[in-house]
């Protein structure tokens, strides 16, 4: 029998399910959605997995990327959750930080939203340890029995998330008093604050423990639900899941560590976006992933993208490492409204039930697809490949009664109107991650995927003065696509809190002591990728420290080599300080955290050459329709041409649409069309050939 040669990678969006296959052996992929199923979304990927046709009996891999947890705390979704912490600590969570969002400093009448803890649900057990780790009080066991039992028999708590003060020195504490409830609640999920994270900040790491305990639940039962259901049709290879910062681990690593998988979606598109960064030479991209329901914007520079160590979801922080996304609730689904006669999209999405009025599901409320259709854009006898038609009549009735008709214009001056307003949404969306971080977008090129990314790419580049817009093939299954490059990795950190400078008066850190934390934290990391099936000898180990000014708020990551020298050090963080703001100081150096990265390497799959074309398009016109041209502000005759018989080195100019049957590509006048050597699309301005 031959062994298994295919490979699987399934993502779950706000509206669609995108499944991807490899076949190793050819290198070839192919590509289906199905719509996401919000009440039960494994039957969504398990609906995708059928449309493809694959034999499960084949798959050696199937990679998953999933919201799942990031919509069960927006959508409250999550199970009963309890906080056991030091006494006289119990308000650590319910409290936070006191700071009030940017976009409500003036709002004297602001509130926070619900906290996801009752205060009746948290709990405070006697034992303490100082700063340093030392204890000022031994761990009571009745104490934390005691708690456990009312928080479980009293009050009803399916999940404990345990933090105590200082426990990121010694975890001893929290560990034991997980032990004590787990023996004597063995059905209660049990979350530990050191097993996720050995950081600083009593809060944030409150926060991300109680945001694990809170998910897991949920979490844990949609995998095992997804497991059985590929088991039932064959499935026996292994089963990994994205993480938000990047690489994948397994189902089981998954299931214990839920927070790490909150922005696994998005992560997919990155991923395959630093790979395409190198493939491609372009070593500064710009991501651009417009879904049913968000728009996703992050930074590739000099082909690696920019990592954070701290997420939020809602107001909450979350301690994991990941990506530097810029998220807006602008996607394809996103409402058009009115607020007292100023037109809105977003961030209200009709998702996938009902979804946008033209899917005829019983949606009412117009649409960003929608306005897409009644601009021209997407044909509703092609979408998704002829197999889900559109109710254009619908589209264009339900934007005419609740926006053109309030604002006195046409049905297509208003769906003109969600455009521009969705573009000037993504570019400030942008700007954030560009100009305000020191970045001038002009010498970056645009990667466009998602289903609607293609649509609004050529005019954000043409907005801002990107030089180039990249359309791979299937953009509406990229970051699927990019889940199949994904390295098996795990991250570990621990706070150090010292000096980097040998002569401070306070004293600076012990190089020999901080060889030795990394050393420890390694051993760590590679027994982490040895359970996920990783050999030992080929992990790859990569030593970070977190860098700041002593007195300053914000640090900066460099990365060290396995010599630590202290100016070597310096000089890395003081060259990325001037990159990074233009100048740098002679003030002394502080060691936040250090940080190693685990990574089991993986075989990524080879970009195809098609055989190269003529230059002239022609074999692949599919004829003209009328749309509506951005560069004009009318209604002209748009060419429409097939993705699929476009060969590399085919020229021509706009206004054109390139239908590929899951998205479509709107290139306005003044921009031009050049397929390169993989069969991407590249979209400039004319007068910058």
């Amino acid at each position: 029998m031959p062994a298994p040669h295919i490979r699987l990678a399934v993502d779950i969006g706000g509206t669609f399910v995108d499944a991807m296959e490899l076949d190793t052996r050819t290198n070839q992929v192919r590509f289906r959605k199905a719509s996401t199923t919000p009440a039960r979304p494994w039957e969504g990927v398990l609906d995708a997995v059928t449309a493809l046709g694959t034999d499960l009996s084949e798959v050696e891999l199937f990679i998953h990327g999933t919201t799942l947890g990031l919509n069960a705390v927006l959508e409250r979704r999550g199970g009963a959750t309890g906080i056991i912490t030091n006494e006289g600590f119990r308000d650590v969570f319910l409290l936070g930080r006191g700071n009030v969002p940017a976009d409500h400093m003036y709002d004297f009448q602001y509130e926070r939203p619900e906290s996801l803890v009752k205060r009746r649900y948290t709990a405070g057990v006697t034992g303490r340890l100082d700063y340093r780790g030392r204890v000022v009080t031994e761990l009571d066991p009745d104490s934390v029995r005691a708690a456990a039992r009312t928080l479980v028999e009293e009050q009803g708590v399916g999940s404990i998330a345990v933090c105590f003060l200082h426990s990121f020195v010694d975890p001893s504490h929290e560990r034991a008093a997980a032990e004590l409830i787990r023996e004597a609640y063995p059905q209660v999920s049990v979350s530990v604050s050191t097993d996720i994270v050995r950081e600083h900040r009593e809060y944030e790491r409150t926060s991300t423990t109680v945001l694990e305990a809170y998910i897991r639940p949920i979490f844990e039962r949609y995998v095992d639900e997804l497991e059985a259901g590929l088991a039932a049709r064959g499935f026996a290879g292994r089963f990994l899941i994205m993480r938000s910062g990047g690489g994948s681990m397994t189902s089981t690593t998954a299931k214990k560590s839920p927070t790490h998988t909150v922005l696994s979606g998005p992560a997919g598109g990155i991923v395959g976006a630093a790979y395409l960064a190198g493939a491609l030479g372009r070593d500064n991209l710009l991501t651009f992933d417009i879904g049913g329901t968000s728009l996703d914007a992050c930074v590739i520079e000099a082909g690696s993208p920019v990592a954070a160590y701290e997420a939020q979801l809602e107001h909450f922080p979350l301690l994991i490492p990941t990506y530097d996304i810029r998220t807006i609730g602008a996607g394809g689904g996103s409402i058009a409204w009115l607020d007292r006669g100023l037109l809105k999209v977003g961030p209200q999405s009709a998702g996938a039930d009902p979804g946008p009025v033209c899917y005829g599901r019983g949606g009412q409320r117009p649409t960003v697809t929608d306005a897409s259709v009644v601009l021209g854009y997407v044909d509703p006898d092609r979408f998704l490949a002829g197999t889900m038609g559109l109710q254009a009549k619908a589209a264009q009735a339900a934007l005419d009664e609740q926006i053109a008709t309030p604002l006195g214009l046409s049905p297509t001056a208003a769906a003109a109107g969600v455009y521009d307003v969705l573009l000037a949404r993504t570019v400030g969306a942008v700007r954030q991650i560009t100009v305000e971080r020191g970045h001038d977008p002009r010498v970056f090129s645009l990667l466009a995927f998602g289903g609607a990314g293609p649509l609004l790419a050529p005019l954000l580049a043409r907005e801002m003065g990107i030089r180039e817009v990249v359309v791979p093939f299937a953009p509406s299954g990229f970051s699927a696509w990019g889940m199949l490059s994904a390295d098996i990795v795990d991250d570990f950190s621990r706070t150090v809190l010292a000096t980097l400078d040998a002569d401070a008066p306070e004293g600076s850190v012990d190089l020999a002591a901080l060889e030795a934390m990394f050393v420890e934290v390694e051993a760590e990391a590679v027994g982490s990728l040895v359970e996920q099936g990783v050999d030992a000898g080929s992990a790859v180990l990569e030593r970070q420290l977190e860098l700041r000014y002593l007195g300053q708020e914000h640090t900066l990551i460099v990365t060290v080599g396995a010599e630590l020298d202290r100016d070597a050090i310096r000089s890395a963080f003081e060259q990325l300080h001037r990159s990074r703001y233009g100048h740098a100081m002679s003030n002394r150096l502080q060691i936040l955290n250090l940080r190693v990265r685990g990574i089991g390497r993986t075989t990524r799959p080879e970009l195809v050459r098609p055989p190269a074309g003529d230059g002239d398009p022609t074999r692949a016109l599919l004829g003209r329709r009328d749309a509506f041209d951005f560069d004009t502000r009318e209604v002209a005759s748009f060419a429409v041409y097939d993705r699929a018989k476009l060969a590399p080195g085919d020229r021509f100019t706009g206004p054109a649409l390139v239908d590929e049957g899951t998205s479509t590509t709107v290139v306005p006048s003044g921009q031009r069309v050049e397929v390169d050597p993989h069969g991407y699309l590249l979209v400039t301005l004319e007068e910058a050939k």
